[in-house]
């Protein structure tokens, strides 16, 4: 018998699939792939890790609470938001995967130091969706995109390299802390789910191939902002909840943190909205943070994402830290909710 011969099962005994090992299985059957992303990915899953654990154990450690400092969108930094982006920025910047970072919570780009090499690629992130959370034991999570750098060479990258439509992005993905803490990413082919496990400290993949519904049953919005929302979006919340024609109407989930109503759709279908009103006349939701890295996935698993005119990823930023208009899930929703606003009020 030959060394080499196994006498054990011809399948893996192991349940499930590592995060690494499904980036790695992948990227091994692209042409000219370097092993680049694969590293890069693997270290914002241990940053994942690492919020993960403080989350989980935040009424113990001394991380709940406010910071006293106010970011560039002028809201109240959360400890938890603060430790979140310095886990990101720790655990990314001496890999040598990326020349510049941005955050949500950072109002320049986010040079890498010195004294590491510069990589192809250039990391944005929200580290904390859904602050408001956090001090109520409801769910949060963290928020990112990959793009290939423009700039040549291998120097350090510039605002340019940030500035980037959401249809350029390589990858995308989000992590949720929850009653579970889940990684899901995808690269364009397919949105892929993994479920963290705390007893060997992996992300185990537990949602291969998500499809979002072609058509939901619920909406996610804020209603509490409806007297300042323009007629024609009053008129289409009044549509989705109404029995107009027969029609059943649509049940209202809000949780109060993008990434947990996005999430929640994505799996179950229907239509997350956050609309401009009077005192954002943009929107609210980060362009480059929130709205292109969840357009990127939702559109990679069937579903739709648009500004109420146009495609989110087709929209070119001007501004680091620009706002928008979202609304996204299921491709059907979607369109019903942009032929609304095309016929008005």
């Amino acid at each position: 018998m030959s060394q080499y011969s196994s006498v054990g099962p011809s399948e893996a005994s192991l349940p499930g699939t590592t995060l690494e090992r499904h980036a790695l299985d992948r990227f091994r059957r692209t042409q000219g792939a370097t092993g680049d992303f694969t590293g890069l990915l693997q270290q914002i899953s241990l940053a994942a890790k690492i919020i993960s654990s403080r989350v989980s154990k935040a009424g113990l450690a001394d991380i709940l609470g406010l910071t006293g400092e106010v970011n560039v969108q002028g809201e109240a930094v959360q400890k938890l938001d603060d430790f979140a982006n310095r886990t990101l920025v720790h655990c990314v910047e001496a890999g040598g995967h990326v020349c510049v970072m941005g955050s949500e919570e950072v109002e320049e780009p986010i040079p890498i130091p010195p004294q590491y090499p510069k990589g192809k690629y250039v990391l944005q992130f929200d580290p904390l969706d859904g602050s408001g959370n956090i001090d109520i034991n409801a769910s949060i999570g963290t928020i990112f995109s990959i793009h290939r750098r423009k700039t040549p060479g291998d120097g350090p990258g510039t605002l340019e390299d940030c500035l980037q439509p959401g249809r350029d992005i390589v990858a995308a993905g989000y992590v949720i802390y929850g009653s579970s803490n889940m990684l899901v990413y995808s690269t364009g082919h397919g949105v892929h789910g993994f479920t963290l496990d705390p007893a060997i400290g992996e992300f185990l993949l537990s949602h291969e191939n998500i499809r979002i519904p072609e058509r939901g049953d619920t909406y996610s919005i804020n209603e509490g902002n409806y007297s300042r929302w323009a007629p024609e979006v009053r008129s289409w919340v009044d549509w989705i909840k109404s029995d107009e024609g027969g029609r059943r109407p649509y049940s209202m989930r809000y949780i109060g943190a993008m990434v947990a109503d996005f999430h929640r759709v994505l799996l179950r279908g229907g239509i997350f909205a956050y609309p401009g009103d009077r005192r954002n006349t943009n929107g609210k939701l980060r362009l480059l943070y929130e709205a292109s890295p969840l357009a990127f996935i939702a559109e990679a698993a069937g579903g739709a994402a648009s500004d109420g005119k146009r495609r989110i990823l087709d929209i070119e930023p001007t501004a680091l830290h620009q706002r928008t208009p979202l609304f996204i899930g299921s491709v059907e929703d979607v369109r019903e909710a942009e032929e609304h606003f095309r016929r008005g009020a």
